[in-house]
């Protein structure tokens, strides 16, 4: 018993196990969205989509408030310097034109929702902060628990999203399954980087860009947060460095 016990913990798998939990979530939350949001009228499919956007906010919030020990500058820097970098690259560009190509593969019809559902999904599902610690602490001791928690709040959002966009939603599981399995395979690079206040600035920039996923849901402003994506590593970058000249 101890033999392949030994044997499992030194196997790929179980460094993926919050990786598959959390694809399941998404996959069940968006059948059980698409089968109950035929059956919406439309002002509730929107009061749905205004909900989601409202606690995503909240949640982006909440995230982004640095603790007090955290110089918010480097937040601030890697924000706009990500931002900066992220447009020049075109990753939100690249993102919708992979929605797009996938649309267009699997609909006739030019008012499909597929590559809104696709890009949204993957940013909501992808950008917060339990990704990349969730992902990291499962590669790194095989504790999925991080992970187990954000698939079950991914699944409530998958059903939200769902109801309102459709099944492009579930293609975001592929998202999910290629940036967190990496991140969990890969852990041990990070885990002596993200630490304390590198550790910190990554989690507040997250916050910010998902509240810029809120202002997207809610029809205010779309931010380009696909743009932003290089914030997650500017910003813990920023303090690395800070610390190497002090």
């Amino acid at each position: 018993m101890s033999t392949s016990g030994a044997t499992a913990c030194h196997s790929p798998r179980p460094l993926l196990t919050g990786t598959f939990i959390n694809v399941g979530t998404v996959l069940l939350g968006t059948l059980i969205g698409v089968a109950v949001g035929s059956r919406l009228p439309e002002r509730m499919q929107q009061r749905v989509m205004a909900g989601l956007g409202l606690l995503t906010g909240v949640l982006g919030i909440s995230l982004a408030l640095p603790p007090h020990n955290l110089n918010f500058l480097y937040v601030m820097g890697g924000v706009l310097i990500g931002g900066l970098v992220g447009e020049a690259i075109g990753i939100e560009r690249w993102l919708e034109r992979l929605g797009d190509r996938i649309q267009a593969t699997v609909s006739r019809t030019g008012d499909s929702t597929v590559s809104q559902a696709f890009v949204t999904a993957s940013l909501l599902f992808c950008v917060g902060p339990l990704t990349i610690v969730g992902s990291i602490q499962n590669g790194l001791t095989g504790d999925y628990q991080a992970l187990a928690t954000k698939a079950l709040l991914d699944g409530f959002a998958a059903v939200a999203l769902a109801a309102g966009l459709g099944w492009g939603v579930g293609l975001a599981a592929i998202t999910i399954l290629v940036i967190q399995g990496g991140l969990s395979l890969g852990a041990g690079a990070f885990d002596a980087v993200l630490r304390g206040q590198a550790l910190a600035a990554l989690i507040s920039a997250g916050g910010v860009l998902i509240l810029g996923i809120s202002l997207k849901l809610l029809n205010l402003i779309d931010v380009k947060v696909g743009n932003f994506l290089p914030a997650l590593v500017f910003a813990p970058a920023l303090v690395g460095i800070v610390s190497l000249i002090d």
